[in-house]
């Protein structure tokens, strides 16, 4: 399955950067807004300001050590997976692909899983074991052998083969899986409920040194990426066509893999598992603006932080004071795109 190269007629890039922007924004001001307390647009603007204005302590407690924090993490969050989930689509020549296709996510997930159940009946004894991040810095390292058994399990001598990477990336997305129900029969109740959580993704844990390290990946990724973005190009038109136009395949195909793992692995050791962004957005910037990766990266992350943002806001209002996690927000939104996209592409092989 390969994208569509026809051209068509599409708005202008200065004004879907602008509109993105624009919504981007008034996103993040009403994510500070929505919420169980109530609190009004002005002091939520005011509370976001770089000058101080007096304001009640509960309002200056609600904004600025809980809903502050969760809307930066899920700008930062969203827009990695959608990076992710761009580079991906653009590297397997693959419009269904997103980043748990490589075993990323369900390896991060296993790591998560052995940490919930190992720790889970010291919890009560040493409670910092877990509010130290022990369940993220597991995930994070979970992911990352994951990645490189899927690299390895690619790799031969005569180099790195995608279609055996996706391959290898299935298995062992089939093996981590099955390692998880392992953990869910030994899960007491209590570990049990983490893990449910963990799986459905949530960004309820939002903490500035989450932040912080979400910010870093999503800085170097955007430059890393930017700098990739004609090798992508030329990518589209096969791997044959991009040796000839002078790009190193095998370098590349390795880079563009390691740091879409270091991205969704530090992605779901912050938030947990959390599908269909990768998925869905990089066919909404190519509708947008077609498949130039010079545009569609930077576009790419800002509408992955917009619609995670809409999706966590909706996760918040829908069953208020209760929360559901996003990640059943997004599959919600994103199974059904998907679906579409099986079908379109059924009707193209037909």
């Amino acid at each position: 399955m390969q994208f569509r190269t026809t051209q068509h007629q599409r708005a202008p890039l200065s004004l879907v950067f602008t509109l993105g922007l624009a919504l981007l924004t008034l996103a993040i001001i009403t994510s500070v807004v929505v919420g169980p307390i109530s609190i009004s647009l002005t002091d939520s603007i005011k509370a976001l300001l770089p000058w101080q204005f007096e304001l009640p302590t509960h309002i200056e407690l609600v904004i600025n050590q809980i809903r502050l924090p969760r809307t930066l993490l899920c700008i930062a969050v969203g827009a990695i997976l959608a990076l992710c989930g761009t580079v991906m689509q653009g590297l397997f020549r693959n419009p269904l692909a997103d980043p748990g296709i490589i075993g990323v996510s369900g390896g991060a997930s296993l790591g998560a899983a052995i940490a919930i159940v190992l720790f889970a009946p010291l919890a009560s004894t040493y409670p910092l074991l877990l509010t130290l991040g022990t369940v993220p810095i597991f995930a994070f390292f979970g992911g990352a052998a994951s990645t490189y058994l899927v690299y390895r399990l690619g790799t031969d001598k005569t180099g790195t083969s995608v279609m055996f990477m996706l391959l290898a990336g299935v298995a062992i997305g089939a093996l981590s899986g099955a390692m998880n129900g392992l953990m869910n029969y030994y899960a007491d109740d209590q570990a049990l409920r983490d893990l449910s959580l963990w799986s459905m993704g949530s960004l309820a844990g939002a903490t500035w040194s989450g932040i912080i390290l979400a910010y870093v990946t999503l800085a170097i990724l955007l430059l890393l990426l930017n700098r990739n973005a004609n090798g992508l190009n030329a990518f589209l038109l096969g791997e044959a066509e991009a040796r000839h136009m002078g790009v190193n395949v095998q370098r590349f195909k390795r880079n563009l893999i390691l740091l879409c793992a270091a991205g969704v692995g530090v992605t779901v050791s912050l938030t947990g598992v959390i599908g269909f962004i990768g998925l869905i957005i990089p066919h909404l910037g190519r509708m947008l603006i077609g498949p130039n990766h010079k545009a569609l990266i930077p576009l790419s992350a800002i509408l992955g932080s917009l619609i995670l943002l809409v999706a966590d806001m909706l996760a918040r209002v829908i069953a208020a004071p209760a929360e559901i996690p996003v990640g059943i927000i997004t599959a919600i939104l994103g199974a059904p795109f998907f679906i579409f996209l099986l079908i379109k592409q059924k009707g193209r092989m037909s």
